[in-house]
Parts: structure tokens; C-alpha cells; sequence
């Protein structure tokens, strides 16, 4: 009896425990206001390293350092060379079917390298309401915008200079939540 005890707790516990599961959402703080990003599992080496420089408050003192209209919200880059030079900064592509760059999509930047390895310090929010899909399997797509697109759009139509960087700076906080699926839905009706 004390076995199938046991077993039958040990039973809910796991079931109540996958029920709980966590999800990591990146967390975008703004002056104009917050961002929330799912990030796909079906990419795991971009969103751990999303995670990580996150977690490190590798970007808490960086911004937003490129904003076209109709097309991106690019940040994170400290524009040095070893962004897209030194190895511990690069990641091999990730192009899953179905991960395309729609309004909100999230990718990694890189530059032209033939190998198109990810830039793993800068990331970039689609802003273009009808995608861009002329970067598909070009860029890897990691993330969702799922709450916060009216501030992308903010930020996207700051005055900015000659180079679309934003005349006043748009600073960036990121961090990692954890949380159900039911508090994501939570999160995303409000």
C-alpha cells in the first residue's frame, strides 16, 4: 500500500510540475516603455545565448543603435569589430522552416560573411507590418515580439541622424522571465 502510495504522489508531482513549466521570455526595458519576447525553442543555441548575455546584463548598457521605419529596431551592437570577428561572438545559423521574418519577428544580426554566422551581441525586431521575407534563410529568426510592438513602433519613429541612429539614444535593459504558459497568456491579453 505505502508503494502505490508513493507512486500515486509521485505521479501528481510530476504531473503538476509539468503543468508549471517555465518558458523563458526575454524582457526588453525601454525608455518608452517594455517589449516581451518569446524565443523558440526550435532555435536552442540563439535563445541560450540570448539568455546568457542577457542574464550577464551584457546589454544594460548599450541601445537601440539602429531604427528604420518599415523595416528594423536593431540593437545591442557596441559596434566594435570583435562583434562580428572574434569567435566567442559568432553562432552558426539557425533557419528553421516556418520561422520567418514577420512583423515582430526577432533575429540575430550578422554581417556579410559567407558562412551567414549570427552576430550573437545585436539582435533586431521586424517592424515592417508586411515582413521581410527577402531575409529568410539569410537570418537566423529566434524570437516573437508577443507583447510591445506599439513600442517598436515608437522607437522606430524617433528623429534619428544620417547613420538611423536614434538622435536620442533609446537604452536598452534586458532580461530573462520565467513563467507559465498560462501567465504568457495572461501577459499578452493585457
Amino acid at each position: 500500500m505505502k508503494k502505490t502510495g508513493f507512486f500515486v504522489i509521485a505521479c501528481l508531482f510530476s504531473i503538476c510540475s509539468f503543468a508549471q513549466e517555465k518558458n523563458p521570455i526575454g524582457l526588453i526595458e525601454t525608455p518608452k516603455g517594455k517589449i516581451y519576447i518569446q524565443l523558440f525553442d526550435e532555435t536552442p543555441n540563439h535563445q541560450q545565448s540570448f539568455i546568457e548575455l542577457a542574464e550577464e546584463g551584457y546589454w544594460d548598457s548599450l541601445t537601440f543603435n539602429r531604427v528604420i521605419p518599415n523595416f528594423v529596431a536593431q540593437g545591442g551592437c557596441p559596434d566594435t569589430e570583435e562583434g562580428f570577428k572574434d569567435p566567442e561572438y559568432l553562432l552558426e545559423p539557425e533557419f528553421v522552416k516556418g520561422l520567418t521574418h514577420i512583423y515582430g519577428a526577432v533575429g540575430a544580426g550578422r554581417d556579410d560573411n559567407p558562412g551567414k554566422l549570427s552576430a550573437r551581441c545585436q539582435f533586431y525586431i521586424v517592424q515592417n507590418k508586411d515582413g521581410l521575407h527577402r531575409l529568410d534563410n539569410d537570418y537566423t529568426v529566434f524570437g516573437q515580439v508577443i507583447k510591445g510592438m506599439d513600442i517598436v513602433d515608437a522607437i522606430v519613429y524617433q528623429k534619428r541622424n544620417s547613420k538611423d541612429e536614434p538622435v536620442i539614444p533609446v537604452t536598452l535593459k534586458v532580461s530573462i522571465l520565467y513563467l507559465s504558459k498560462a501567465e504568457i497568456e495572461n501577459l499578452t491579453h493585457f
